[in-house]
């Protein structure tokens, strides 16, 4: 799938100065002068003009397209291969890596726009986005114009881009930076997926920070172990500009792997609970102390490497602190005091899908939206909400797994929902090419005990666990989070958790009289 042109303004670059920053191994056709207006490897957007990069992709092969480009008006050609009925009119060059060659042009056509920011990448399974978007409205709070590029949206002062993947291909990332140049960016803080970074699209890339969150059971569809999963992760450290700086959250068993070839004295840790990891040097050590905590939010100690903050994090969880604490490290290496840190990060109480709270005061119920579609992510959210719910009342989840994805992880979050919830209702979630109702069939394998119910339409499954609420309840609606939409037999059609339980649960309360919601 190819990634919208991020720009409406064609630009205009030599052709010899793009080919001056690939390495070719050969060239075939005519080696025309003239000028490039488009850099893409969907052949659908080919314009006369076009430099075309025929890249192999899992579903299919960029090469296959090569003649459907070449009639639309490419001028050139980049593959790894020479098509077999070449046009005498058009240039080919031949590399050995067709991504990376469309990383290399592509910093080229879009004007170096990657070195005039400071750019800041957070990898990991879980936490990225909220992390990510923490450090972002730091640093903009505290004078320092950051873009923030993450999963599916990009955002540029107050304009949101929608994206189609966390990380776009090299040329729509690039085109993202040269954006934020324009409107006067200094900062681009990215999240980096593992697919990112195996598949090139951030190659040639230097971070001046990098930021490791954690690493559990995801993606193994892609990748065929947890080992290869981690290698992949760790590519962005080699990455890091010579001035810049790593955080890692040493709480995590893969710390000491993402860190191995980073120098110590670039590396800083975070931790909620140790000071020191056995083979891991810090320069700068992190930590926070939770001394309250609520559905709400918590009250912390943060520890800097020169001073003690105490502070209000805005959002639910022992994770959320550890994402905050994570954010402030990344402020402080980027020269900001630890006062302006704290008063910036505690302003912050919502993110979008990550422990979204839907409140409902008039009776008294907790209800949350969480993009948790990890074993990890579904554990750490439920064990956060079950530690801090009124004593007696009830932890109830919705959530299903997506379709066309590792299906290891299914038996693996039933176990774990029916372990940590009180009452369980299992549902789709974006089933993509599968029948729901085999997706659910995996998720009961791993379900213990009878407290649970299987409803694949998401929407009744909504209203079923609003109408179960009592007073004090908590439901979490885990899954989709920030998601708009539900993929059903590759079609995707607009589909909202926050709209669909705000619909029942004031249907629910219009239609239970006063007296005997009190009962309830």
């Amino acid at each position: 799938m190819s990634e919208k042109k991020e720009s409406s303004s064609l630009r205009e670059v030599q052709l010899e100065k793009l080919l001056k920053g690939i390495s070719s191994l050969e060239l075939a056709g005519i080696k025309r002068g003239g000028t490039v207006c488009l850099i893409t490897s969907d052949s659908r957007e080919v314009l006369p003009g076009a430099l075309f990069v025929a890249v192999r992709g899992y579903c299919t092969d960029g090469h296959r397209f090569i003649r459907s480009a070449v009639e639309g008006g490419a001028v050139a050609v980049i593959c790894e291969e020479f098509p077999p009925d070449q046009d005498p009119s058009t240039l080919y060059i031949k590399v050995a890596d067709a991504r990376k060659a469309l990383a290399e042009i592509a910093r080229i056509f879009y004007n170096y726009a990657s070195d005039r920011l400071l750019i800041i990448g957070v990898t990991g399974t879980n936490g990225k986005t909220t992390t990510a978007k923490l450090i972002t409205t730091m640093l903009n709070a505290c004078g320092i114009s950051a873009g923030y590029i993450g999963t599916n949206l990009c955002r540029i002062g107050e304009r949101d881009i929608p994206l189609e993947r966390t990380t776009p291909e090299a040329h729509g990332l690039h085109a993202l930076f040269s954006e934020m140049v324009e409107a006067g960016c200094r900062v681009a803080v990215m999240e980096v997926s593992s697919h990112a970074l195996v598949l090139q699209r951030v190659y040639g890339i230097r971070f001046h920070a990098a930021l490791f969150t954690n690493l559990t059971m995801e993606h193994l569809d892609f990748h065929d172990s947890m080992q290869e999963y981690a290698s992949a992760k760790q590519q962005l450290f080699d990455q890091l500009a010579p001035e810049g700086f790593a955080v890692f959250n040493i709480d995590d068993s893969y710390a000491v792997k993402m860190a191995e070839r980073v120098t110590p004295e670039k590396i800083y840790c975070c931790s909620l609970r140790s000071e020191a990891v056995p083979g891991l040097s810090c320069r700068r050590f992190f930590k926070a102390n939770i001394l309250q905590s609520t559905l709400a939010s918590s009250t912390v100690n943060l520890h800097f490497p020169d001073t003690v903050m105490t502070m209000q994090v805005g959002l639910p969880g022992v994770f959320n602190v550890m994402n905050v604490l994570e954010a402030a490290a990344i402020g402080y290496g980027m020269g900001l005091v630890p006062d302006e840190i704290c008063r910036s990060l505690a302003e912050i109480c919502a993110v979008d899908g990550r422990m979204e709270r839907i409140s409902d005061n008039s009776q008294g119920r907790s209800v949350f939206v969480d993009y948790a579609h990890t074993p990890d992510a579904l554990l750490k959210a439920l064990d956060a909400l079950r530690s801090l719910k009124p004593e007696g009342s009830r932890l109830i989840v919705v959530f299903g797994c997506g379709g066309n994805r590792d299906r290891s992880k299914r038996p693996e979050m039933g176990r774990i929902a029916s372990e940590t919830a009180d009452d369980v209702i299992i549902t789709s979630d974006n089933p993509r090419d599968e029948d729901p109702e085999l997706i659910l069939d995996e998720i009961e394998r791993g379900i213990t005990g009878s407290r649970y119910r299987r409803i694949s339409d998401r929407a009744e499954a909504i209203r079923e666990a609003v109408s179960m609420l009592k007073q004090g309840d908590v439901l979490l609606v885990a899954g989709k989070g920030h998601e708009k939409y539900q993929e059903i037999a590759g079609r995707k059609q607009y589909f909202s958790d926050q709209d669909i339980l705000r619909q029942w649960m004031e249907e629910n309360s219009a239609g239970i009289p006063e007296k005997e919601r009190e009962r309830k």
